[in-house]
């Protein structure tokens, strides 16, 4: 990015007309990048109730480089790259997967994850967690809108009722005679987190009881559970969004409880689900996160394979699967300005109840709530809304066999795909396992190994360059997706401009960013084909 085009941004945002919003002010000089999910009539900024974590300090730019108001005086789009490496690198988590033996024999080699905050506080989550109970692993990407708060509750619940839904009978009964003679519990999930990583902590035990009614429903059945993945899935999805809107209808002595299921059910989240299991991959997807594989050919050529369809008014599935579901008087208002009731850019969701609910519903939640307001929450009924739901949280779900030739799964939210095509994100991801290969020193030690051959050593892997390549691959395409310029290559200066772009500006430009790419071992795929 020149300077002239950092001082065009500068000045357009300071002659750009702003309106007051609570709490904020929002620019209406938006751009025709659909970047928005909701109308400002719904933003929100406090997410969390007094008394709660916050997020504020751990995913937002550090306050030194993060600008709040493009009228400060001294306002600069300057960063050092280690300042931008930092900012760059702050929400990385890898972790690479060794059984006992300290071989690994799972299909998943590794996952490398990364997240970069637009809103303030970030309103993207992502979960990855190994299934202790049954097989496989599971990894997601949620991205919330209206606030944080439902993709905070949906990254720390849905994949709990995913495990459930795959569990034995005998299992199941085991679990809940644990929890009726108050003994331990058998644990359902091993978590892979990032150290900054928060949860809910004073609403667990609420969410560890509708967990338990809903296991006691899978033991109520006249049949042995069994669900196949795809309808465990599916099922998982349901259920806890019918949780969700659920649990701010009943009664809550505990306010901070209570206001917690209020900011949940009113702001949304899309979710996307990746669940695998040796060669077998299963991806739900609910809105317009996306996952795609990065195939290497016989050939040498990289090919991209999506496993997600957008949910939004762009993919004709969607519009005609509402128009089924709704009168032919409504055919022309479902979808206004591409956003779904003229509000909403995914056409599926988590939370979202002004959507889901009838007016009654909405009018008397909010009435006989405390102080809603403080919360952001205000009952906005869209024109022409007569038949609710409009709104589901149902998801797709893909299967997929995995063959030698799959390399990696990435997950990723929309402020991604905003940015970089599918070609785009594989030929990077391609690009920078090759990197890494190529630029491995060969450690073959002379005997005796002394100070000067080490050093010599040292200065070589210096030279191949390893000190400025990304090491994760998420943070390494997040890099180019706000770094890069017209000929594909990161731009230091335009980097520095998007990282430092103020709070009032941000959000025209880049939406949160949050990936996880997980790495298959080829090697015990093929073992897996050679042994069945």
């Amino acid at each position: 990015m020149s300077r002239t085009v950092s001082s065009w941004i500068l000045s357009s945002a300071r002659n750009s007309t702003v309106i007051q919003g609570k709490g904020r002010l929002y620019s209406i000089c938006i751009p025709n990048r659909n970047k928005i999910k909701w109308k400002l009539v719904f933003s929100k900024t406090h997410l969390y109730p007094a008394g709660s974590c916050s997020l504020d300090d751990t995913f937002s730019l550090k306050k030194a480089f993060r600008h709040t108001s493009t009228e400060e005086d001294h306002f600069s789009f300057q960063l050092s790259p280690s300042q931008i490496n930092d900012i760059l690198r702050a929400g990385e988590l890898s972790h690479k997967m060794l059984d006992l033996n300290g071989k690994n024999a799972n299909s998943v080699l590794k996952f490398e994850s990364n997240q970069l905050a637009s809103n303030t506080p970030i309103e993207d989550r992502r979960s990855a967690a190994t299934c202790l109970q049954t097989k496989g692993m599971m990894f997601g990407v949620f991205d919330g809108h209206a606030g944080s708060a439902c993709a905070q509750a949906v990254s720390e619940r849905l994949l709990h009722y995913i495990a459930v839904s795959l569990m034995s009978r005998q299992t199941l009964e085991k679990i809940e005679l644990a929890v009726e003679c108050m003994k331990p519990v058998l644990p359902i999930l091993q978590w892979h987190k990032h150290p900054n990583d928060v949860e809910y902590r004073e609403i667990t035990s609420q969410y560890f009881e509708n967990l338990r009614v809903y296991w006691q429903h899978l033991l109520d059945l006249d049949t042995e559970p069994g669900f196949s993945l795809e309808e465990a899935m599916i099922c998982a999805f349901k259920r806890l969004d019918s949780d969700i809107s659920l649990e701010v209808q009943a009664p809550q002595e505990n306010e901070l409880m209570r206001n917690i299921a209020l900011q949940v059910a009113f702001s949304g989240a899309t979710a996307c689900v990746a669940h695998i299991d040796d060669v077998h991959l299963h991806v739900a997807n609910t809105g317009d996160c996306r996952a795609i594989l990065g195939v290497h050919e016989e050939d040498g050529t990289w090919s991209t394979l999506p496993l997600t369809r957008d949910h939004n008014a762009f993919d004709e599935f969607e519009i005609r699967r509402l128009k089924r579901e709704h009168p032919r008087s409504e055919e022309k208002t479902l979808f206004v300005n591409d956003r779904l009731l003229g509000i909403l850019m995914p056409s599926r969701a988590f939370g979202d109840v002004q959507l889901k609910w009838s007016k009654e519903l909405q009018r008397s939640v909010l009435e006989n709530s405390c102080d809603v307001e403080a919360l952001n929450i205000y009952q906005y009924v869209p024109p022409n809304y007569h038949t609710p739901p409009y709104l589901t949280a149902e998801p797709e779900v893909t299967y997929h066999k995995l063959r030698s030739k799959d390399k990696f799964l990435v997950i990723a939210s929309d402020g991604l795909w905003e940015m970089l095509s599918n070609e785009k994100v594989v030929k990077l991801v391609a690009g920078h396992l090759t990197e890494l290969n190529v630029q491995k020193p060969q450690l073959a030690f002379e005997k005796p190994v002394n100070l000067g051959y080490m050093h010599s050593l040292l200065l070589q892997r210096k030279n191949r360059g390893i000190a400025s390549l990304d090491q994760n691959i998420a943070t390494h395409l997040i890099r180019h997706a706000i770094g890069s310029n017209e000929y594909g290559e990161v731009d230091q200066e335009k980097l520095a401009a998007m990282l430092t772009l103020p709070e009032d500006l941000v959000r025209m430009y880049r939406d949160d960013i949050t990936i996880t790419v997980v790495y298959f071992n080829s090697e015990t795929i093929e073992n897996y084909y050679r042994n069945n």
